[in-house]
């Protein structure tokens, strides 16, 4: 393997470790629900102000996590995608 391209694998294995300490925070409901997603696109927390929830609405709470659960994948996607895509051009000759 060429030098260049154990440099690139490198790096793309520190992107890699680093999304994995990356957390992305979004909120749905004014604040009534926060989720906190990694780099790795895994839900690390979930966070529901019980002072915010009518707990006579629960379809409303679901909305909400609805809401926060897609939206903070979808944020956690840009960041990977953003990390991973000046060191995808290198890897063309790894087969992978």
């Amino acid at each position: 393997m060429a030098f260049d391209q154990m440099k690139t694998l490198n790096k793309l294995r520190k992107a890699q470790s680093d999304l994995k300490k990356e957390i992305i925070e979004v909120e749905a409901g004014d604040e009534a629900v926060i989720v906190q997603v990694t780099g790795e696109l895994k839900v690390k927390k979930i966070t529901i102000d019980p002072a915010r929830v009518d707990v006579d609405d629960i379809a409303e709470l679901e909305h909400w996590l609805e809401i926060a659960i897609r939206d903070g994948l979808a944020k956690a996607q840009e960041v990977a995608a953003e990390k991973m895509k000046p060191l995808m051009g290198g890897l063309g000759n790894l087969g992978l």
